[in-house]
């Protein structure tokens, strides 16, 4: 059913998530929903996604759990019977907290973790066990719960999280994120200001332990070593900004946050992103897009991502910085073999994940999800 209210929440409201997000509403606001979005005032997300036709309404909410929850469902509650969706499509574990306490089932619900949010707590304490039981529980308040790979499916399953899982991999802009020549390179690297022949790695990511970009500054001083004139620029802000900054080598530029990573992805010759762990990382997609071969680690979705082929030159292990140095200065060693596995990437994007498609799957999980409701009405 098309021309349905479409309701998506979210707390996260800048990088990966409000790029699904906002490519989300303009796929639906092209085939005719309407289409609102809840999320921190002054956000990206809510600038992107009002230009992408959607009507935006104030969540404040914070990442943590804690005592502003029962506000932050509240919150909810009042935007949902504000707005009077058809259905409610909730981003990230925040999002699925509030929003699965505010609705208990009663709106057809679709849950989008963006990577469990048990990953980001050390195995075995306090705090990743009282993550994996909130998912037990909440999983019978999500009528489709959407994963990115087939990975996280997985790692939901292991961990005991019994739902109605659909599997949707992330999406690109292929129209925005376009193949980079050598007129497009060079045009970027002098908005940039980039030394046009130095080998670039680019990492794009929230400046955050689950990114790895301190394992990154960790290999990087061997990198160095076997390709002397080599360049890392670190792109995005986060809380680990000072820290990371502490530690960085004259050769590592921090961009800062940027609305627009593409001309990053236009420059470089690789893209890195030794994360910790992951749904399937938005920023190695769009760099494919734009024919820029990625190092990623070997963390769940990451296989799944990659072209045929890539695996040898494109995964590492989580965690292993000697493995990182290698795989890095290898290919930066290498521009020739970069410029040819870009090509490949770029037509792996194009076949297997143009943000269409995505819109297109998700509206079938939609349909799923309501008639799940429906059900059990």
């Amino acid at each position: 059913m098309r021309g349905r209210t479409v309701l998506h929440l979210a707390q996260s409201s800048e990088g990966g998530v409000a790029t699904v997000v906002t490519d989300l509403v303009g796929g639906q606001r092209g085939s005719g929903d309407r289409v609102v979005v809840a999320c921190a005032p002054g956000s990206r997300l809510a600038a992107s996604a009002a230009r992408a036709g959607a009507e935006v309404m104030q969540w404040r909410a914070v990442s943590a759990p804690g005592p502003a929850t029962a506000a932050e469902v509240i919150g909810v509650r009042r935007i949902v019977a504000a707005v009077r969706p058809d259905l409610v499509h909730l981003h990230s574990s925040k999002a699925g907290l509030a929003g699965r306490l505010a609705l208990r089932g009663r709106l057809p619900t679709v849950f989008q973790p963006h990577a469990w949010s048990f990953f980001a707590a050390e195995p075995g304490r306090p705090l990743y066990w009282a993550s994996v039981r909130w998912e037990r529980a909440a999983s019978r308040w999500a009528h489709r719960l959407v994963c990115v790979s087939e990975a996280e499916r997985t790692d939901g399953e292991a961990a005991g999280v019994r739902a109605r899982y659909s599997v949707v991999p992330n999406g690109v802009d292929l129209a925005h994120f376009v193949a980079a020549g050598d007129a497009e390179r060079s045009a970027a690297r002098a908005r940039l200001g980039v030394e046009p022949s130095a080998p670039l790695a680019v990492c794009v990511g929230r400046l955050h332990r689950q990114k790895g970009q301190d394992l990154l500054l960790t290999a990087w001083p061997g990198v160095g070593r076997r390709v002397p004139r080599a360049r890392l620029a670190l792109v995005g802000d986060g809380p680990d900004r000072a820290s990371l900054q502490e530690r960085a080598p004259a050769a590592v530029v921090f961009a800062g946050d940027v609305a627009d990573p593409r001309d990053w992805y236009l420059a470089a010759d690789l893209v890195v992103l030794p994360s910790r762990w992951e749904g399937m990382a938005l920023a190695p997609l769009e760099a494919m897009a734009c024919s820029c071969p990625v190092i990623v680690s070997d963390v769940p979705g990451a296989r799944e991502s990659l072209p045929p082929g890539h695996m040898r030159t494109g995964l590492v292990p989580p965690g292993d910085t000697r493995a990182l140095t290698d795989a890095v200065a290898t290919l930066l060693a290498d521009r020739e073999g970069c410029r040819a596995l870009g090509k490949q990437a770029r037509a792996h994007i194009r076949e297997q994940h143009g943000v269409q498609r995505v819109v297109e799957r998700l509206y079938a999980v939609y349909e799923a999800a309501d008639r799940e409701w429906s059900a059990g009405r």
